[in-house]
């Protein structure tokens, strides 16, 4: 339910076609907001506007792999429609699925383009109209994929989202003392229709018969036996945005963990880490400088 004791908020959110961004377009037109819907394909979305609701949402496209230039233009235009751009949500990405020796650098190239570098350029492009407003919020969706990319086939993927998770801390020290917020979402399986890329299989070897098998088949079955809800996901994400509901009285989280399985897996990573320096804590403090 809108809360109208509220300044509405101006969204701008990539990916809204499907999954999380479609989930995350209701959600924040029911907190009585305003959002900027963009996708690669504006066939994809263009039903989101119409003449009834043109003071609440528009529809542009907005293709994250189109270059700086073009996506600082799209922006532009996007941030003159009501004046300003409050929130920005970096949410279109892709899924491409393929083990590392064999799918070699094209393959982490194509999927960094659009998890990474098309992201800082929707960063880029959005940071000029923060910084002349002095406040803001930027949205990074994550992946508890950072957190167990030891998962055959997956290393593309989870290689960007860590790339991704890097981006946002470091981005979150420097705009601090501009006012500007960034929060990094890391949600674990949900049923989405992220836009996976068929299976790299072009360069088979041998040895990783087993792995790549084993990969297909997990990916097969994944899709449409997540438990996470995506409405609940995003519900979520404009209650810390917003500072309410499950978010009243708390403070600023930075992250956001979400799901069950992304839970599990992030305190699994932080008790190998403290383990491993707990066990090799010597070695790591005998590195000093000998001085006489």
């Amino acid at each position: 339910m809108a809360d109208n004791t509220k300044t509405p908020l101006v969204w701008l959110i990539t990916g809204t076609s499907s999954g999380f961004g479609s989930a995350l377009v209701a959600s924040v037109l029911a907190r009585g907001d305003r959002v900027i819907a963009t996708s690669r394909s504006l066939e994809s979305i263009k039903h989101l506007e119409t003449p009834d609701n043109a003071d609440f949402v528009r529809a542009r496209e907005l293709d994250v792999t189109s270059g700086a230039a073009v996506i600082t233009a799209t922006i532009a235009e996007a941030a003159g429609i009501w004046g300003r751009l409050d929130v920005v949500v970096n949410n279109a990405g892709a899924g491409y699925g393929g083990l590392l020796e064999e799918a070699g650098s094209d393959l982490l190239r194509k999927q960094f383009d659009v998890n990474f570098f098309g992201v800082m350029d929707v960063v880029s492009g959005t940071l000029p109209h923060m910084r002349a407003q002095k406040a803001g919020t930027i949205v990074f969706m994550g992946s508890r994929s950072a957190w167990k990319p030891e998962i055959p086939g997956y290393g593309p993927y989870g290689s960007s989202k860590a790339a991704v998770h890097a981006l946002a801390d470091c981005l979150a020290a420097e705009v601090a003392p501009l006012n500007i917020r960034v929060l990094l979402v890391q949600p674990g399986s949900f049923r989405t229709a992220i836009a996976r890329q068929p299976f790299h299989t072009a360069n088979p070897i041998a040895e990783y018969d087993p792995f790549r098998n084993l990969a297909l088949t997990r990916m097969t079955t994944l899709m449409g036996s997540e438990r996470g809800d995506p409405a609940k996901a995003m519900e979520a994400v404009v209650d810390v945005v917003r500072g309410e509901g499950s978010a009243s009285g708390k403070k600023w989280p930075g992250y956001l963990v979400l799901g069950v399985d992304a839970e599990a897996d992030v305190r699994a990573k932080c008790k190998r880490a403290v383990d491993n320096l707990d066990e090799w804590s010597d070695v790591a403090k005998a590195m000093d400088l000998d001085v006489d």
